[in-house]
């Protein structure tokens, strides 16, 4: 158990120069927090707590080194509480009780003082170990701050979660990484302005963090050493790379290689090369890049090259999307390699970018047409008086479902915009489409239901 006796008065190692940079480096104040402007900002609810002195349980959703331990000791701190830390890797319900019961026995000495219970990765908590939280909560005998890589609607049980404020924390922009590694390299606290970052250097730094501050100052630590131990006071590229033993990948985000891998990316997948989508996925995730950037472009890629060929494609690229949001990195580049090699193993179809186009082609060139009277809004007063409905054929009534009429404004009758490929599961919409125009202009039966799975 880890406790800190009042503001600025820890006990245990974690302030001792021999401590890791990140726990060294730990912000004293709000001020001095990176990232979270949206928690933090004036009249942010974080801030409110936080300043407030509220007697209020926090339960903080968020990537890893986004700062929700920092948070923890600053809501402590600001309010000269006692600041007890367990973890829930290795704390079980005897530790919670025993926690809870001397936060309850120091609000009644002569000098009571509330306490602050952080838990890191309450989500391991077991459901009998977040019950043993409940009655410290409910009767304000602790204040919980839980702390949480994974959803908690999933992980923390109902009864802590409607006791508890959720706070979602953002993953850190490389701009916020940028301002903890200058502080570093100049507070008293790190290496005082003895060593310094070249700019190559500072890009594969910030790569490497992923928007994880205390990943950006454990390789910083790292490589500081590294330098130490050369008899250096630049840390470069080399230095990093020999430090953490991983070659820097040559990737800008914001320039041309940016644009090339991705490019790459996406022709290598409607290409069907599945090695090569790997392959550019992993340079692109080893580098950095946004997983939010590569899942959109899966999803777009899903229906402009794969589209009808293979219909599940969409939703396997827009499930690997919402893994990247609900499951984050790195297990989510799993989700993210199953739709690189389910889409470059899918049959390519542009049918569906080809008929968008079209349509859009003709409405940009006029071809518009008013909306035939029987397909107009009838449903107003005075609507059937001007015609609107009249002749429409309800398709339901029909034993096929299929009414011969016509649903395209007259400019446009016989135009055709989707054209099946035979490939994949177009291949089975290919004499479909046909029969399906032929029977709304009433020269054919309607065929039978399509099925939609692929084979």
């Amino acid at each position: 158990m880890n406790v800190t006796d009042g503001p600025g008065t820890r006990v245990g190692p974690e302030t001792a120069a021999h401590a890791p940079l990140a726990a060294r480096l730990r912000p004293r104040t709000l001020d001095e927090v990176v990232g979270q402007r949206h928690l933090l900002g004036p009249g942010g609810p974080l801030r409110r707590v936080v300043e407030g002195d509220a007697n209020v349980s926090l339960i903080l959703w968020g990537p890893p080194g986004t700062g929700k331990t920092t948070l923890a000791h600053l809501i402590a701190g600001a309010s000269g509480r006692r600041f007890v830390q367990l973890s829930a890797v290795t704390a079980g319900v005897k530790d919670v009780r025993a926690a809870i019961e001397e936060a309850k026995l120091q609000l009644g000495t002569l000098d009571p003082q509330r306490t602050v219970l952080f838990i890191d990765e309450v989500h391991r908590f077991s459901k009998a170990q977040q019950d043993a939280l409940l009655p410290g909560v409910e009767a304000g005998w602790v204040t919980l701050v839980a702390a949480t890589t994974e959803n908690p609607f999933f992980s923390v049980i109902a009864p802590l979660l409607s006791r508890s404020l959720l706070v979602t924390l953002r993953m850190l922009e490389d701009d916020d990484i940028a301002v903890l590694v200058d502080r570093a390299l100049a507070d008293e606290r790190g290496y005082a302005g003895r060593l310094a970052l070249t700019d190559e250097g500072r890009d594969h730094l910030l790569r490497m963090a992923g928007g994880d501050a205390r990943k950006a100052l454990t390789v910083l630590e790292a490589a500081a050493a590294a330098a130490d131990a050369t008899g250096t006071t630049t840390i470069d590229l080399a230095t990093l790379e020999a430090a953490i033993d991983r070659a820097a990948v040559r990737y800008d985000r914001q320039g041309d290689q940016h644009y090339d891998v991705i490019s790459a990316f996406i022709k290598s997948i409607r290409g069907s090369d599945v090695d090569a989508g790997l392959h550019w996925l992993a340079r692109m995730l080893d580098a950095g890049e946004d997983a939010r950037f590569i899942a959109r472009r899966l999803v777009i890629l899903a229906s402009e090259d794969v589209g009808m060929a293979d219909p599940t494609s969409l939703t396997v690229a827009t499930a690997a999307s919402h893994a990247v949001e609900y499951v984050g990195l790195p297990e989510a580049q799993l989700a993210l390699a199953q739709a690189v090699i389910h889409l470059s193993l899918a049959p390519k179809s542009n049918a569906v970018t080809m008929a968008l186009a079209a349509a859009q082609a003709d409405v940009r060139a006029g071809l518009a047409g008013p909306v035939p009277a029987h397909l107009r809004d009838a449903h107003y007063g005075g609507a059937r008086k001007l015609g609107h409905g009249k002749g429409y054929v309800y398709p339901h009534d029909l034993a096929a479902g299929i009414a011969p009429q016509t649903y395209l404004p007259d400019e446009l009758v016989g135009r055709h915009y989707y054209e099946p490929t035979t490939r994949g599961t177009e291949q089975r919409f290919h004499d479909r489409v046909e029969r399906l125009r032929a029977a709304l202009r009433g020269e054919a039966q309607p065929p039978p239901a399509a099925p939609v799975a692929p084979e």
